[in-house]
């Protein structure tokens, strides 16, 4: 809806339904109606995203886990009490924050939108008396979650009617892009059960 502000979270690179224990394998989208200009998807390919990431970051992120939240990204601007229940019905799930592939064995970089933090972080060697509890994890976690943003990752696709985009969801990131107000853009989407991440 033209009319609704356009803070809508799509608007932000995401894997869909990490907040799930076990996020759909893969996604399909249909368009039926689309702008003459604009609604573009784009995605990004979060194993290249792994691939680039300097020796010593891959070192670093190696173990780590992270926590993903329906609660803290659509929920943010809802009353306290539909936070809750939103909250009640999809609790938190986590998942590492370097995946692995289960067809392919590749290594996935797998944070995005919907991740809140890192989960086991905190060791004795990080900490500082005074200090954060967890120093330098939301730097870390920032720079990991901006790799999508990067254009040698990305591929962009023009929408038109009845066309179908179906992606693998366990190792891309995707931004439907929205300059096309006033006009409208409507889309059928299902998702692909999947398994638990490793």
């Amino acid at each position: 809806n033209p009319a609704q502000p356009m803070d809508r979270y799509e608007n932000a690179w995401h894997t869909d339904a990490t907040w799930r224990e076990a996020p759909p394998m893969g996604c399909v989208l249909r368009c039926v109606e689309c702008p003459p200009v604009g609604g573009d998807t784009m995605w990004a390919n979060m194993v290249e995203a792994y691939a680039r990431l300097p020796e010593d970051v891959k070192t670093k992120i190696a173990d780590l886990r992270a926590r993903h939240s329906i609660e803290a990204s659509f929920g943010a601007a809802m009353p306290i009490e539909k936070r809750l229940a939103l909250k009640a019905m999809y609790p938190d799930a986590e998942h590492p924050v370097v995946r692995t592939h289960p067809e392919t064995g590749e290594k996935v970089l797998f944070v995005n939108a919907f991740t809140t933090h890192l989960s086991n972080y905190h060791t004795p060697e990080r900490v500082r008396f005074g200090q954060d509890a967890n120093p330098g994890a939301g730097e870390l976690l920032r720079y990991l979650i901006s790799q999508a943003y990067i254009p040698e990752y990305q591929v962009r696709w023009r929408w038109k009617p009845n066309s179908i985009a179906i992606w693998d969801n366990r190792s891309t990131q995707h931004y439907a892009v929205m300059d096309y107000p006033p006009c409208h853009r409507k889309m059928e989407r299902a998702g692909i059960i999947g398994d638990k991440t490793y």
